[in-house]
């Protein structure tokens, strides 16, 4: 069954998982789960498959490969900044 989970909820996906675990068994495991955010959407499984480590420690090792692999307007508007003034 196909999931869908926002960016900002990755977390409650990743906790299924459990560590350490290897890439190819990460992105197997999510291979069913989208990802949607502020602009599109893609495959979590894919996501994974394209971080460099080849097996995480933690979910938070594994969502931080995430956050650095997702394209920067998946986040919000670039140079754009939350609280600063």
């Amino acid at each position: 069954m196909a999931r869908e989970v926002k960016l900002s909820r990755v977390d409650s996906v990743l906790t299924e998982l459990s560590y350490p675990a290897s890439r190819e068994t990460a992105a197997r495991e999510f291979e069913d789960v989208t990802v949607t955010f502020s602009d599109g959407e893609a495959n979590l499984g894919e996501l994974v498959a394209e971080t460099p480590a080849d097996e995480y420690e933690s979910f938070e090792e594994l969502r931080d490969e995430i956050n650095n692999t997702v394209p920067r307007e998946a986040v919000g508007e670039p140079y754009q900044s939350e609280g600063e003034g």
